[in-house]
C-alpha cells in the first residue's frame, strides 16, 4: 500500500539527500577570497553589494572596492580614498551613487557614485585636534534603510539618527543602552537592538518605543522575517565558562523566546537570509546555518548546522549577493564565500548554453518602428507601432497580418478589454477604439504629450501613462487624468490589481499605486526605467538604461549584477515561458535559476517589446519591423 509521505518523512528524506550533496549550504566549505586589497591587521567590518560591484568598510576609514576590473598596480580590490581615518563599522544605500557608511565619533560618510564625503559626525576642536564630547560624536554601529529612501543609523547610549531623504537628525530614544543592531520592516517599521536585551521599535507613523524583553542578551544581529517576526542574535559574557555564549532569539506575536540548540556558539555578530535558511556568523570564525527559519518560523527547535570556515579569526557581518550567494567579512582582512568561483557568482558569465540560438526572425507585413506587443486571454496578439501601424497574430498562426491604421500618427501602445473592444494611444494623447471592424476616436487628450503604456484589469478599468507625468484612468464611462506628482515622463505601467500597479519612468522614477493615489517608490538608481514586470508583490523586475535591472523582494529594490549594458527596454513574463528582457542591439536576457543570462536574437536591430505568452512562446518587435519569435522552450 502506498502512503503520502508527511511532512516531517519529505523534511527527513531531503536532510539525507542534501548530507551527500557537497553544494548544500550546510555542506559547502566556505573559503577566503584571493587578492583581498586588506592587511592582516584590518578589521573589516561590513560591506555592501549591488550591480556587480561590492564595497567593503573596515577601520582607518578603509573602502575597499571591487567591480570585477584590475587597476593599474592589479589589484581587484581597490582601496578608494575617502575623508578622515575613522572606523566605518556598517554601510547601506539603495543604489551604488547613493551609500551611508558610518562609523566611530558618529562618522556618517556619503558615495555619490564619485566620491566619498563626510556628511556627520567627527568634530574636532580646532585648538587641541581632540574630538569635542558632544552628541554628534556618539560612536555608529549600524544603519538600515526601506525603498522610499529613508534610513536609520544606531550607536553608543542609545543614539537614533534618522536620514529623511536630505538630511540627518537625531530621533527621540527610549534608552541610553548601546544600539549595535537595526533593521527596517516592509510595512514602513524600523527596529534597533543593543545591549542587556534591548528591542526597539518605531511604527510607521509614530515614535520609538521599547519592546518588553525579559531576556538580558547583549544583541549584535537582528534579521526581520516579516513586520512582526524577529531574528535576534548575539551573546553574554558567562563568568563559569570564562567567555561569551551566543544566543538566538525569535519575537513572534508580541513574546520573546530563546531558541535553543544542540551546538556551542560563540558571541554572534551577524544574520542575513541565505538559500532557504539563515546565516550566521561570530566569534573565531564560526560559521553556521539555521535550516528552514524562514519557512517554518514556528518551529521549537530549529536545525543548526556548523559550517566549515577554516579560519579563527572573528567574523563581522555577512554581504548577500544577488545571486544567492554571499561573502562573510571580519578580522585581519577576511572576505570568505562558499562560492568556487566568486567573480562569476557576482556577475555570472554567459554559459555556453545560452549561446546556442533560440530566437528565430518571423516575416513582418511592416518596416516602421514597432513599439508595443499584448496578448488576449484567447492567445491572440498585437503589435503596434510608426505611423499608425497594428499588427495581428491569431492564435495559433504563423503570420501577422496588417489591421486598418486608425490614424497617421505614432502609437505606442496596445491593449484589449475583450468585449470592451481593442485600444491603441500615441501621439497627441489619442485614444483609439477597434470593435472588430472600424477603429473610433475614443479621447482626445489636446495636448502635445504621447501616451506610453496602457494596462487594465477590465473594460471599465483601464489606465494609461506618458509623457509629461501623465496618468489616465477610463471607468468605463470617460478617461480622467489622475495626479502623479510629477512632470517627468512614465514610459511602461504594471499592475496586479486595481490597487497595485507601478509605473516607472525617467532617471529612476518608481511611482505606486494603491488605488487611491500615486506615491513614490524609489528603486535606487538615477538611470532611466524602460519596463517594469512581475509575477507577486514581492518578486518584481524593472529594467532601463545601460542594463540597469532591478529586483523589489517585498521589502526593498536591489540593483542585479548583469554583464550587459545595453539599454533595457522591455521586460516580460509567463508561467510557461519565463521571464524576459530585451533592448537596444538585439538583446535579449533570460532568467534561468535565479540568474539572468544572455542569449543570442540573430538580430542587432533594437527589441522596444517583448511578450512571454500563456502558451509559452515569446515574440519581441522592434526597429525597421523587426518581429522575433523563441519558441516554446522545451522541459
Amino acid at each position: 500500500m502506498t502512503q503520502t509521505a508527511n511532512p516531517d518523512r519529505r523534511r527527513f528524506f531531503r536532510q539525507l539527500l542534501d548530507g551527500a550533496n557537497p553544494n548544500a549550504p550546510q555542506r559547502a566549505a566556505w573559503h577566503r577570497v584571493p587578492e583581498v586589497g586588506a592587511g592582516d591587521g584590518d578589521v573589516l567590518w561590513s560591506g555592501w553589494a549591488g550591480d556587480g560591484e561590492v564595497f567593503v568598510v573596515g577601520d582607518e576609514a578603509m573602502v575597499l572596492h571591487f567591480d570585477g576590473h584590475a587597476d593599474a598596480q592589479n589589484r581587484l580590490w581597490k582601496p578608494m580614498e575617502t575623508p578622515g581615518n575613522l572606523p566605518l563599522h556598517d554601510v547601506w544605500g539603495p543604489s551604488r551613487d547613493h551609500l551611508f557608511a558610518v562609523g566611530w565619533m558618529g562618522c556618517i560618510l556619503h558615495f555619490d557614485g564619485t566620491r566619498w564625503t563626510q556628511q556627520y559626525g567627527g568634530l574636532v576642536d580646532d585648538e587641541s585636534q581632540a574630538f569635542i564630547a558632544c552628541a554628534e560624536n556618539t560612536p555608529l554601529f549600524a544603519i538600515d534603510g526601506n525603498a522610499s529612501g529613508h534610513a536609520w543609523a544606531v550607536g553608543d547610549d542609545g543614539m537614533i539618527l534618522h536620514y529623511d531623504g536630505h538630511a540627518w537628525q537625531r530621533e527621540t530614544s527610549p534608552t541610553y543602552i548601546n544600539l549595535r543592531a537595526v533593521a527596517c520592516t516592509p510595512n514602513g517599521g524600523v527596529y534597533a537592538a543593543g545591549g542587556e536585551g534591548t528591542v526597539l521599535y518605531r511604527a510607521p507613523d509614530g515614535g520609538w518605543q521599547a519592546l518588553d524583553c525579559p531576556l538580558s542578551s547583549g544583541f549584535q544581529a537582528m534579521l526581520v522575517v516579516d513586520d512582526d517576526t524577529l531574528l535576534l542574535g548575539g551573546g553574554r559574557y558567562f563568568v563559569d565558562q570564562g567567555g561569551f555564549r551566543g544566543e538566538l532569539v525569535r519575537y513572534a506575536n508580541g513574546r520573546f523566546q530563546a531558541i535553543e540548540v544542540d551546538t556551542p556558539m560563540p558571541r554572534l555578530r551577524s544574520l542575513r537570509p541565505y538559500k532557504d535558511g539563515v546565516l550566521i556568523v561570530g566569534d573565531r570564525g564560526y560559521l553556521f546555518y539555521l535550516r528552514d527559519f524562514l519557512t517554518e518560523a514556528r518551529t521549537a527547535k530549529p536545525r543548526l548546522y556548523q559550517l566549515e570556515s577554516n579560519c579563527h579569526h572573528d567574523l563581522m557581518d555577512i554581504v548577500p549577493l544577488s545571486t544567492g550567494e554571499a561573502l562573510v567579512v571580519g578580522d585581519f582582512g577576511t572576505v570568505m564565500t562558499a562560492a568556487p568561483d566568486f567573480i562569476n557568482v557576482l556577475a555570472p558569465a554567459v554559459s555556453a548554453a545560452s549561446q546556442k540560438p533560440r530566437w528565430e526572425a518571423m516575416d513582418s507585413p511592416t518596416d516602421r518602428q514597432l513599439w508595443n506587443l499584448w496578448e488576449t486571454p484567447q492567445g491572440t496578439c498585437y503589435a503596434c507601432g510608426e505611423a499608425g501601424t497594428v499588427l495581428r497574430l491569431a492564435a495559433g498562426a504563423e503570420r501577422w497580418e496588417p489591421l486598418p491604421a486608425p490614424t497617421e500618427l505614432n502609437l505606442h501602445c496596445v491593449w484589449d478589454a475583450g468585449e470592451g473592444g481593442l485600444y491603441a494611444a500615441g501621439q497627441f494623447g489619442q485614444i483609439f477604439r477597434f470593435d472588430g471592424s472600424d477603429w473610433q476616436l475614443h479621447f482626445d487628450l489636446h495636448l502635445d504629450i504621447t501616451i506610453l503604456s496602457m494596462w487594465g484589469t477590465r473594460p471599465d478599468s483601464i489606465f494609461a501613462v506618458g509623457d509629461e507625468g501623465l496618468i489616465l484612468h477610463f471607468d468605463g464611462l470617460g478617461w480622467n487624468r489622475l495626479p502623479s506628482g510629477t512632470a517627468s515622463a512614465l514610459y511602461h505601467l504594471w499592475g496586479m490589481d486595481d490597487e497595485h500597479l507601478l509605473a516607472v519612468g525617467d532617471f529612476g522614477l518608481v511611482l505606486r499605486y494603491n488605488g487611491r493615489e500615486w506615491t513614490d517608490f524609489a528603486a535606487g538608481t538615477e538611470n532611466f526605467l524602460y519596463g517594469v514586470w512581475g509575477n507577486a508583490l514581492d518578486n518584481i523586475y524593472a529594467v532601463g538604461l545601460s542594463g540597469t535591472l532591478a529586483h523589489f523582494n517585498g521589502q526593498r529594490w536591489n540593483l542585479l549584477p548583469i554583464r550587459v549594458r545595453d539599454d533595457l527596454l522591455s521586460i516580460t513574463g509567463s508561467a510557461a515561458a519565463g521571464a524576459y528582457a530585451v533592448g537596444t542591439h538585439g538583446c535579449a536576457l533570460r532568467l534561468e535559476n535565479g540568474q539572468w543570462l544572455s542569449e543570442p536574437t540573430g538580430t542587432e536591430l533594437g527589441l522596444r517589446s517583448v511578450l512571454a505568452t500563456r502558451s509559452g512562446e515569446v515574440y519581441a518587435v522592434g526597429d525597421q519591423g523587426t518581429i522575433m519569435r523563441r519558441p516554446v522552450r522545451s522541459a
